[in-house]
């Protein structure tokens, strides 16, 4: 068996009474060795296992919005798990049904309609991403099948969401890729008018390139493709698994260009932890999927979709966006107070801390670990931080003191 294949835990001390006296993890190794093992959070603060603290300015990547182990969340799902947990979709459940329609609410509002939409629901964001594909080769129909997508872009790691993602060297291993799909360059225009012809269904893009290095896509930019996309008959579909339920300071990311996409991909903040996705489109997109077309054995299970309602009524009572835009300007400007931060781009709580060049962010973010703070290595010199909306300016100054001392 290959060293690979065998990892260990970081904590080996803590991992060895784990593990009973195996002496590799027991996970197959796609994530790497852990560096460190949690066992317990609170808001904005975790704890190891060894009762070390920490602050996290990650969350899980965009997931514990409402920070870790936030009370109306957790009574929600044990409220459920106590009263339905799961039936099949031969029949529905109350709290799907109104989860569903919370969702059409908020993404429909914000564009200013109203009952616009239909959600599908499943359990990550790579999944609702694949049903987006089926749904756009739905509509375009035989010979118009081509997914346009960005260089730098992130969809997923399922085999299509992979394909449509826009990074070839995540591609290489699991060569041959499915086939339709065509990446252009990010935030220009003339790239993605050279890639249109009559086979293409739909345009997927991010509003913020996440994964791709918190890299905002322009006002303009998006305002143009949703131009040319109602001009050509081709889908507009956004991916808001990363940006979506107020982390940019809005709703979702595409609400800073005042545009209506066809399509919407949602998950990570969705159930502050719980896994769950959805795909939401209009109506009259949605009506081309007929029954059998799609489908996944939780799409709409009463735990998940509880823990989804109360998140959402959260952000709703707490007017997320507007204390997402507050907090995120309050970071952004102590971040370029810093010395060797020599740029910060993102929009709201999702940002990157562009380091000098000498720096090697992954080596900085592992040595901030050690310090109590949890970001990540984005790029090769950029932090990713994405902190929970409930973050307070005492934690900021905490994170900031803790980056200033080490850079």
């Amino acid at each position: 068996m290959s060293k690979t294949s065998t990892h260990k835990f970081g904590a080996e001390k803590t991992a060895g009474s784990l593990l009973d006296g195996r002496d590799f993890c027991p996970f197959m190794p796609v994530f790497g060795p852990p560096q460190v093992m949690f066992e317990r959070g609170l808001g904005t603060q975790l704890w190891d296992t060894s009762g070390k603290r920490y602050l996290d300015f990650l969350c899980g990547i965009a997931v514990t919005s409402l920070g870790h182990s936030n009370p109306v969340v957790a009574a929600a799902i044990a409220h459920q798990a106590g009263t339905l947990l799961h039936v099949s979709n031969f029949f529905a459940n109350p709290v799907a049904t109104q989860t569903a329609m919370m969702v059409d609410k908020l993404v429909s509002g914000s564009f200013g309609g109203s009952s616009a939409g239909q959600v599908f629901f499943c359990n990550s964001g790579a999944e609702a991403n694949e049903a987006a594909i089926k749904l756009a080769r739905k509509f375009g129909g035989r010979g118009k099948h081509v997914v346009v997508s960005a260089l730098g872009s992130f969809h997923g790691r399922t085999l299509a969401a992979l394909a449509a993602t826009g990074q070839p060297e995540k591609h290489e291993p699991f060569a041959p890729m499915p086939e339709g799909f065509r990446h252009v360059v990010f935030n220009d225009i003339a790239s993605l008018e050279a890639a249109l012809d009559d086979s293409v269904a739909a345009v997927l893009l991010e509003t913020v390139q996440g994964e791709g290095g918190v890299v905002p896509a322009s006002i303009e930019y998006l305002q143009e493709v949703r131009k040319i996309c109602t001009e050509r008959g081709i889908l507009l579909m956004i991916d808001e698994v990363q940006t979506g339920f107020a982390r940019t300071g809005k709703w979702f990311g595409f609400e800073h260009a005042q545009i209506k996409p066809d399509v919407v991909m949602l998950a990570k903040a969705m159930g502050n932890g719980m896994p769950i996705g959805a795909l939401w489109a209009t109506k009259e997109v949605a009506a081309v999927f007929k029954p059998g077309d799609h489908g996944s054995t939780y799409s709409g299970t009463a735990l998940a979709t509880a823990a989804a309602r109360a998140t959402m009524q959260l952000m709703i009572d707490m007017d997320a966006p507007k204390v997402v835009a507050k907090k995120g300007e309050e970071l952004a400007t102590k971040l370029r107070k810093l010395k060797k931060v020599v740029d910060v781009r993102g929009r709201g709580l999702l940002l990157a801390a562009e380091l000098s060049p000498e720096l090697d962010a992954k080596q900085v973010a592992a040595q901030l670990l050690g310090k109590g703070l949890v970001v990540n290595g984005v790029t090769a010199h950029a932090l990713r931080l994405a902190p929970p909306f409930t973050v307070s300016s005492e934690e900021i100054d905490e994170a900031i003191a803790i980056m200033g001392e080490l850079l």
